[in-house]
């Protein structure tokens, strides 16, 4: 690896992205992207980031954050215990270290959701520890340098990758470039060593030494074992509204999508006539029931698939059905955290969820 060192640093500082978490030191900042680029794609990122650091621009801030406004923010980035964690670090940081994060990388991997690449990629770029920061990308590119058939799902693949890149900081990076040998490294992954699709292989600064790239076994790396089967679960989603308002009922504070708010839905795929007994069971009398396309949401265990209805109300009263939340829309916008697995049926009832929903108010 020694060899590969330089080269590597030198192809980053010409090919890196302009992303703005790069232009800071701050590890409040740089922990906050860590953590959402995580199950998330880079261009999704950009305008959450922005837009939580314009509304929580502190440690403090964070740890203070109202549980629903908390949700709201990562309102479709998905893998919400991420953020719920940040908050439980925040309180930590709060108590301990008067407000600042630790600048150790030991104390840093403390904290609760922070595990061995989060504190690698902070305690590297900002104190200039020589940790590494292995993530997936990572992982794919060592694999393939050195044609290394271990599965990558398992723990010792990547405790095995940990020991092995701390002993080529240590070696032969400085303190220095600690933080930008490790961006280089996940750059490389996720620019020219791509997962999908046909690797860059020409444009690799690393290609004279591939293992994989001399011997023509670059899809073979990196070995991961088959999934089990994810269980598949069919739901009939109901929108149920009057003039401006959508019927929400919030879901358990524990388990899958804990604390945030769903529309209405029946287990299995339901008729119109069980789907207009059910809103009469609610006490409300349906005007008019449509039926609606289908769709389908991947969980990392469970697949939904759904079908749905949306259903005109006549006169709901005073917005309480029976557990559920009668609420106008811009509030529902404004306040009311949804998962992304209803984002299609969301935009039905003109709601916005997701990157292009926070893009547009930051006027991006």
């Amino acid at each position: 690896m020694n060899p590969l060192i330089e080269p590597t640093l030198r192809w980053f500082r010409e090919n890196q992205r302009d992303l703005p978490w790069r232009h800071t030191k701050d590890p409040y900042h740089i922990w906050v992207s860590e953590i959402m680029l995580q199950q998330t794609r880079v261009e999704a990122v950009i305008p959450y980031y922005q837009r939580f650091l314009r509304e929580l621009p502190t440690i403090a801030d964070l740890a203070v954050c109202p549980e629903d406004r908390l949700l709201k923010l990562w309102e479709g980035l998905g893998y919400y215990s991420r953020v719920r964690n940040m908050q439980k670090a925040a309180l930590v940081i709060m108590e301990h270290y008067n407000g600042r994060m630790p600048e150790s990388g030991r104390e840093i991997q403390a904290l609760p959701g922070i595990g061995a690449y989060t504190t690698g990629a902070i305690a590297s770029r900002v104190y200039g520890e020589l940790l590494p920061a292995v993530d997936g990308n990572v992982l794919r590119v060592l694999t393939r340098l050195s044609e290394d058939d271990s599965d990558i799902a398992k723990e010792r693949t990547k405790k095995d990758a940990i020991a092995w890149m701390t002993d080529v900081m240590q070696d032969g990076v400085s303190s220095e470039e600690a933080g930008t040998f490790n961006q280089a490294l996940m750059e490389l992954g996720a620019t020219v060593c791509v997962p999908n699709g046909e690797p860059r292989c020409l444009e690799c600064p690393w290609q004279d030494a591939c293992g994989a790239y001399a011997h023509g076994t670059i899809d073979v790396y990196p070995v991961k074992a088959k999934a089990k089967a994810r269980r598949i679960e069919e739901k009939t989603i109901l929108l149920l509204q009057d003039d401006n308002r959508v019927v929400l009922r919030k879901r358990p504070s524990r388990g899958l999508l804990a604390g945030l708010y769903e529309f209405p839905w029946l287990e299995g795929y339901v008729s119109r006539k069980e789907c207009v007994a059910f809103v009469r069971s609610l006490g409300a009398e349906p005007l008019h029931v449509e039926a609606l396309p289908e769709a389908k949401h991947i969980f990392s265990h469970v697949e939904w698939r759904m079908k749905g209805y949306l259903v005109k109300l006549a006169d709901a009263g005073a917005g309480c059905l029976n557990g559920g939340l009668l609420v106008p829309k811009d509030e529902i916008q404004r306040d009311y955290p949804i998962p992304a697995a209803f984002e299609k049926y969301a935009r039905i009832v003109q709601l916005g969820i997701g990157a292009e929903e926070v893009r547009k108010q930051m006027d991006l």
